[in-house]
């Protein structure tokens, strides 16, 4: 079976999209419509760009959102999942491309999702850490036990985990980290503490415009963030992409899941190779590769 993969934040790179733009008119006619929505030119951005500009939040969803459905738009006939997943912000990707949500109204909840979450990282001072070389379990408890909000954020592959909470517990857990015994226990240069309840503020947001959009049922199981397992009930897609913002990413859940099911192949579809690699080091005999025209 064939699972799609959809990258999320941190993927983005300068040029981005330009090759679909020049290669395929049905890319220009979103690229164009994407502007119009968002009432910018975030193809100027995406194509000529600095890193710089590519890097805040409001830039950022959107443009990688943008790359990873437009590609999968672009694929035609080539692009046939038998199941898909998104990282974070990838999940509104992988709801495009699986029919869940119009272009339209994916990009429209992507943008007041940037916008929402950029809100929430001003409220306080927060940021996120790299944890590498330790159990899940052991990371799950020293972040339990150190004073102020810090917790578990994204479970990338066995043995990498992020951490995601205010700056000082944070940091805290980080020296603790380090104590028993991890490789690398690294602040990342993130505005804010994604996947952690200081985004309680960005979910009320998102979550009345969840609400009001238009949910339709998938042509394929859609593996969630919140649950990992297989939901095509687009009531529980809906709730489970509301809770998305505070609940950690379980992407070494899900895509064991997706094996469990039947997956033979991962294309990621997207800007860069990040989840391809997570794959291998979930599961080594998987087969990975890019979505490409």
């Amino acid at each position: 079976m064939n699972a799609y993969i959809f990258p999320g934040q941190g993927a983005q790179f300068s040029g981005m999209g330009l090759d679909l733009y020049e290669k395929s008119p049905e890319a220009q006619r979103l690229f164009d419509s994407a502007n119009k929505i968002l009432g910018f030119s975030i193809t100027d951005i995406m194509f000529e760009g600095t890193p710089e500009d590519l890097k805040k939040t409001q830039v950022t969803q959107p443009a990688v959102f943008l790359h990873s459905v437009i590609l999968s738009k672009v694929l035609g006939e080539n692009f046939k999942p038998d199941m898909v997943a998104g990282h974070s912000l990838g999940e509104f990707s992988a709801l495009v491309a699986n029919g869940v949500l119009s272009f339209e109204e994916g990009l429209k909840l992507v943008h007041k999702r940037a916008l929402a979450m950029q809100k929430a990282c001003e409220l306080k001072p927060s940021t996120m850490a790299a944890v590498l070389g330790l159990e899940d379990e052991v990371v799950e408890a020293i972040c339990a036990d150190v004073e102020g909000i810090v917790v578990a954020a994204n479970y990338n592959c066995p043995g990498q985990l992020v951490i995601s909470g205010e700056v000082d517990a944070v940091e805290k857990a980080c020296e603790e980290l380090k104590d028993k015994g991890a490789r690398r226990a690294m602040v990342l240069p993130v505005g804010g503490a994604f996947h952690s309840p200081l985004m309680e503020p960005a979910r009320k947001e998102l979550a009345d415009a969840i609400e009001k959009s238009t949910f339709n049922k998938p042509t394929c199981p859609i593996y969630q963030n919140v649950s990992t397992f297989a939901v095509t009930d687009p009531s529980e897609i809906k709730k489970n992409l509301v809770f998305q913002l505070t609940a950690p990413v379980k992407w070494t859940q899900s895509v064991q899941n997706m094996i469990k099911d039947g997956a033979k192949t991962f294309t990621e579809v997207g800007p860069g190779k990040v989840l391809q690699g997570l794959v291998k080091k979930i599961d080594r005999s998987a087969e990975v590769k890019s979505g490409e025209i």
